[in-house]
């Protein structure tokens, strides 16, 4: 997974995303959940002092740069634990 850069309005929320130089602007409101994820297997050992067994994932779609009439594309981006920026899990073109 790829690190991206996600920028956030004055209420925390995404308001584009910054991936291989280009910058897609948000063009519906987030979708934000939890999942359960198996430490064993993405590491050696839990961190001492992190409980954590969850991990934050939001869904965003945008668009590419400012353009309003181009397609609307999903991305997962799933929170990176260590460095607590963002990685994209998959990006989906929608078909219009």
């Amino acid at each position: 997974m790829e690190h991206v850069m996600v920028r956030t309005g004055s209420n925390g929320m995404p308001t584009a995303v910054v991936t291989n130089g280009r910058e897609w602007t948000v063009g519906a409101e987030p979708v934000r959940w939890f999942e359960r994820v198996n430490w064993w297997e993405v590491n050696r050992r839990m961190p001492k002092g992190l409980g954590r067994v969850d991990v934050e994932v939001l869904q965003v779609q945008v668009r590419l740069g400012g353009n309003s009439g181009s397609a609307l594309t999903t991305m997962l981006l799933q929170r990176d634990g260590v460095g607590g920026g963002w990685r994209l899990r998959e990006a989906v073109a929608d078909a219009a």
